[in-house]
């Protein structure tokens, strides 16, 4: 959002990734909600405030829970779910009046709240057409069965089930063309990766929000079951180049996050990390390293979420087994992680 695309392509040098005025669609809700509504991409139903009063007397006759969102970036805390008048007033006063998100809460969106399965699809585009399409699920709370605190993700597997023909022709032709085109008649053409946060419920499928770029964890698990040569497709969708089938993914993915017992809230770094030989003898598994840094020769913790290990398999089932084979191989003091990633899908199987 800062607009170093801009800056590049300026200077004819090849880069993946929206210009600032595409990017619009991550950094300002507002915006990506007005483009959505225009173009009738299903999404909840939506108010815009830029005056606190204006809010609270529109949420004295709101049916909760309802959704308060922050216009702008506020590092993935700038949407909140409320279930009262009281916390709805309080979360006004905070974004709007003591501005805990800056200039991000000037504008605030109050938007219906859906129920339903979340899930992700990543769109590889030139701006004009799809050229690849992946998907994921991930688990966004930091204790098993969904409970506790919103972090950054504590896990994920790919692909998603919702994923299925009908509901990805849907997709396609309801929600990730129209958006393209919006953008396009904007003169806001977005290249590269189209990140659709949906949640599919009893009433259809809906957008929940946009993002520039691929996620994390999702990443970690998208990239592995991507049969292509991931270059060649960034390549293809910075040049608008054809590709003649991209292969549809045949293998499974998930990613179990090993975090800093206390994450998000209050956690001790520094850890020594040892991770055993065994981790060598699994096939079809990855670690990724993020919260992690060598110190004196030895692998300590930096941060809260500390790596991410991935199984890969014929199914989430075997995919899953193999990941929580390679937590096995991890140790360090205050390790924490999430039991239960994949396992009510592997259950609905």
């Amino acid at each position: 959002s800062m607009g170093i695309v801009d800056l590049f392509e300026k200077n004819n040098l090849n880069i993946f990734g929206p210009t600032k005025k595409a990017s619009k669609i991550e950094s300002s809700k507002t915006f990506a909600k007005n483009l959505m509504k225009k173009y009738q991409i299903p999404t909840a139903n939506f108010s815009v405030f830029s005056n606190s009063k204006n809010a609270i007397k529109y949420l004295k006759s709101s049916k909760f829970p309802t959704v308060i969102k922050a216009d702008g970036l506020a590092g993935g805390k700038g949407v909140l779910i409320v279930n009262n008048f009281k916390e709805a007033e309080n979360a006004i006063e905070n974004i709007m009046n003591k501005k805990i998100f800056g200039q991000s809460g000037e504008k605030i969106i109050i938007e219906e709240f859906l129920n339903g399965k979340e899930f992700s699809v990543f769109v590889f585009t030139d701006g004009k057409k799809i050229l690849h399409m992946l998907s994921a699920c991930d688990y966004k709370k930091a204790f098993d069965n969904d409970e506790g605190p919103n972090t950054g993700g504590m896990g994920s597997f790919s692909p998603a089930p919702q994923l299925n023909k009908s509901n990805e022709e849907y997709i396609v032709n309801n929600i990730i063309n129209p958006t393209l085109r919006g953008l396009n008649e904007k003169q806001h053409t977005f290249k590269g990766v189209l990140y659709c946060g949906l949640i599919e419920t009893q009433k259809g499928i809906f957008v929940i929000e946009f993002n520039c770029r691929l996620g994390d964890p999702e990443t970690q698990v998208v990239l592995p079951t991507l049969d292509y040569n991931l270059l060649t497709l960034i390549q293809s969708c910075i040049k608008s180049k054809p590709i003649i089938n991209i292969p549809k993914q045949k293998i499974s993915a998930v990613g179990v996050v090993l975090v800093s017992d206390g994450y998000p809230g209050k956690y001790e770094t520094g850890k020594k990390i040892n991770i055993d030989e065994n981790f060598n003898k699994i096939d079809n598994s990855y670690l990724y390293h993020a919260g992690t840094k060598f110190e004196n020769e030895q692998l300590i913790t930096s941060g809260g979420r500390v790596l991410t290990a991935v199984g890969i398999g014929k199914n989430i089932n075997e995919a899953r087994k193999i990941a929580y084979q390679v937590t096995n191989t991890v140790k360090y003091k205050n390790k924490f992680m999430r039991t239960d990633i994949a396992l009510n899908y592997e259950e609905k199987k």
